[in-house]
């Protein structure tokens, strides 16, 4: 397996932002060989001072082990950081097979390992989770805490796996009734024909995500389905798709992402 530069593109899919990392596409401990399993983190950063004040760590690692530490860092705003497509040392040693280095994916949410986690930011963990099992053909079972598969740790702190566990899953099944509430959906930016930034792309990944992309759509274009993926323009078929979504969901064709086709098109 490469390294998996497609996982900003999941990332956005969840609707939260994201940030990349500079060089995120080729940091690593080399290729990520597969992906089998999910493990949870949480940093033991500083308890307060922004957003994500472990980036530098996780990045670049610490004394006696060398960064990049987990492909993922999450915000507790919420805020996605993709920081690495290659293998990382987040889980070492590993009680599962499924959960080595070599064959998983980390993801080192901010939390000095005492602080009550932010809706939001627990929202973004589930979502992410989700979104990487669905891009990668996984079971919800293969989502784990690091605590779970490395005995020696004891993270992600007072999260309670079987309940995220089926959260991911109602996620993952579309099933209505996630912890998304109408204030989140209403932050959500409205996009407009003609736009051009990072939120189109992950309209583009839903819509692609919740089979509503037909092939005809990128199969002559330069770069086929990826150089569709990351455009970041709302052209003339990219409305036209909204508005065909808008229809199946029984919603005004308008062809406008707003907050009545945000729901739908990330399942909250």
């Amino acid at each position: 397996m490469p390294f998996l530069t497609q996982l900003a593109d999941v990332a956005r899919r969840t609707g939260h932002p994201v940030t990349e990392v500079d060089g995120w596409k080729s940091r690593g401990h080399g290729p990520q060989p597969e992906v089998r399993g999910i493990v949870c983190h949480h940093t033991a950063g500083p308890a307060g001072g922004g957003d994500y004040p472990s980036l530098r760590v996780v990045r670049d690692g610490r004394p006696g082990l060398r960064g990049p530490l987990s492909q993922f860092g999450l915000g507790r705003s919420g805020q996605i950081y993709v920081i690495a497509a290659g293998r990382c040392w987040h889980n070492a040693p590993s009680t599962s097979s499924l959960h080595t280095n070599s064959r998983s994916l980390g993801i080192e949410a901010e939390n000095n390992g005492f602080q009550p986690w932010p809706e939001v930011q627990l929202d973004a963990y589930r979502k992410l989770c989700a979104e990487l099992c669905r891009e990668f053909g996984l079971p919800v079972s293969r989502v784990k805490a690091h605590r779970e598969v490395n005995t020696a740790k004891p993270d992600p702190h007072s999260v309670d796996m079987n309940a995220f566990r089926a959260a991911v899953a109602a996620l993952i099944a579309g099933t209505p009734g996630s912890s998304w509430t109408e204030d989140i959906v209403k932050q959500l930016p409205l996009i407009r024909p003609g736009d051009d930034n990072l939120d189109v792309k992950t309209v583009r990944g839903c819509l692609f995500a919740r089979g509503h992309v037909p092939s005809t759509v990128y199969a002559d274009l330069p770069g086929g389905l990826e150089g569709w993926l990351t455009s970041s323009l709302c052209d003339d078929g990219l409305v036209e798709l909204v508005r065909s979504f808008q229809r199946a969901q029984g919603l005004d064709a308008d062809g406008l992402v707003g907050p009545k086709t945000w729901p739908p098109l990330l399942r909250v």
